[in-house]
């Protein structure tokens, strides 16, 4: 390939070199400097790679591509562009020969719900002897192969060749979570999916280094209605109307409440020997008995966008059924020990509305007692620790405040914001600043009756404390405990 290859969907403009330019490789990292490379220069909040040209240069790279002129000796070849994220994501897309574009691509954005609801299309697909790539906040996920992921979607290079290497392992469908911040950090730049799901929006991830307000929250989360071919979206969110505004694409709609294209209609809460979950009915443009095995009416909800999205591939009903009746996240809503003494409940839940949901629907399988175990993120707003301490005093009957990857602050810090706002409801709590004391303490105190829940971090399996991360795991702390109870 040449350089005039890869730069045919950029505006740009050539400062110096030959466009013929023979290319292999893109990078954005000074230290994989090597020839045949293109250089991509961003502006971060922290870093200008900009002032590592001539290092890269030096490392035997020859293309750059920069958002202003750089000087570098003339055999260097250099492309000004407007924005280096949006141009890499561009460029990683060229490199890997567009490999989204030989899947059937879905996007899922929205504050709550995307993991499960991806996790969910994923087992429909695949109860249907489809092949099928995932990738999300548990990870990447294809053919057997099954990577962490630093973040929720990652940078547009990793994105694309995750995307090939589906390809090449013979996917045939691709399904995403796309975070807000992806959309602003242009990561999805240049993939248009074939469907594209919104969850629902509520405040949150608005801070310093996630996003300015809500509205700028918002404006993100809209924008995969204007990069797919048919959108689904959640009808009792209040805020659908506005994210689906400015659409460039129809809009179909799901809903436990009103008339929609696709409604559940008489949920039902069901706790038998080997389901614990719900059960439910689908009008509309797709008719079905369902049964969900993962508790909470938002699940209702999460199902109902898998199974809008699925209708469209016209698939077997009972292979559908049963994939939501044996589903199965890690974090989510995870049955991580039960017996007739006590259960203990697993969740992602880490802000006020996905605790409030999670709380309010372990009281509908009436424990004795609800017990929470929760921190809060270092480095974050502290709108979330805030909300999160006034929830858990006003639905949980005891609360055990702790760590959850507090990052460059003191745990003892926020932990006395979150009792800033738990104490004035007057609700029972512990601090306990070590989390796996945190949950040890909660597994071997439990009465009879409980039902704990240990949220935040769900399937994250490290701390993050001052830059460095740890290996820990929610569910192995909560075997230990247990299998140290039975001995």
């Amino acid at each position: 390939m040449v350089l005039r290859d890869w730069l045919k969907e950029i505006s740009y403009q050539l400062l110096q070199g030959s466009l013929d330019t023979p290319v292999s490789e893109v990078i954005y990292d000074s230290r994989k400097a090597c020839p045949g490379a293109v250089f991509v220069c961003m502006k971060g909040a922290r870093v200008d790679s900009h002032e590592f040209c001539s290092q890269v240069y030096e490392g035997g790279t020859r293309v750059f591509v920069t958002q202003h002129p750089v000087s570098l000796p003339q055999d260097a070849v250099v492309i000004q562009v407007e924005n280096g994220r949006k141009a890499l994501a561009y460029l990683s897309a060229a490199r890997f020969g567009y490999p989204d574009r030989k899947m059937v691509t879905i996007g899922v954005t929205g504050t709550k719900g995307k993991t499960t609801t991806t996790h969910m299309i994923q087992a429909i697909l695949e109860s249907c002897g489809k092949k099928v790539g995932m990738i999300g906040t548990n990870g990447a996920y294809f053919a057997g192969v099954a990577e962490p992921t630093r973040n929720t979607t990652p940078e547009s290079y990793q994105l694309h060749e995750y995307f090939s290497r589906m390809v090449e392992a013979g996917c045939q469908y691709m399904v995403m979570e796309v975070s807000s911040q992806a959309f602003k950090m242009h990561r999805t730049d240049g993939i248009f999916f074939d469907y594209g799901i919104f969850t629902n929006i509520s405040p949150d991830h608005i801070g310093p280094d996630e996003h300015a307000d809500f509205e700028e929250y918002l404006a993100c989360k809209s924008m995969l209605f204007q990069q797919c071919r048919i959108g689904i979206a959640n009808l009792d969110d209040v805020h659908t109307p506005q994210v689906t505004a400015h659409a460039d694409c129809p809009i179909y709609t799901y809903s436990l409440e009103q008339e929609a294209d696709f409604q559940a209609k008489g949920i039902r809460y069901v706790a038998e020997t080997g389901f614990v979950g719900l059960e439910f009915d689908v009008t509309g443009r797709l008719k079905a008995d369902v049964k969900v095995s993962v508790p909470g009416k938002f699940n209702v909800s999460n199902a109902m966008a898998a199974l809008s999205v699925c209708s469209f591939f016209h698939l077997p009903k009972e292979q559908v059924r049963h994939a939501l009746e044996h589903l199965h996240v890690n974090g989510r809503m995870e049955i991580a020990y039960a017996s007739d003494f006590c259960k203990v409940v697993i969740d992602y839940a880490h802000n006020a509305v996905s605790m409030e949901s999670l709380l309010k629907t372990l009281r509908d399988y009436n424990p004795a007692r609800l017990v929470v175990v929760f921190g809060c993120g270092g480095n974050r707003s502290k709108d979330r620790r805030y909300s999160m301490g006034e929830m858990a005093g006003r639905l949980a009957d005891l609360s055990i405040i702790t760590a959850d990857n507090s990052r460059y602050e003191k745990v003892e810090d926020i932990i006395e914001d979150i009792k800033s706002t738990l104490i004035p409801t007057g609700g029972a709590y512990l601090e306990i600043p070590d989390r796996r004391e945190a949950i040890t303490y909660a597994i071997t105190h439990a009465e009879k009756g409980d039902m704990i829940a240990i949220i935040g971090k769900g399937h994250e399996d490290y701390q993050e404390v001052n830059g460095i991360r740890t290996h820990f795991l929610d569910r192995e702390v909560v075997d230990e405990v247990v299998a140290g109870i039975h001995k």
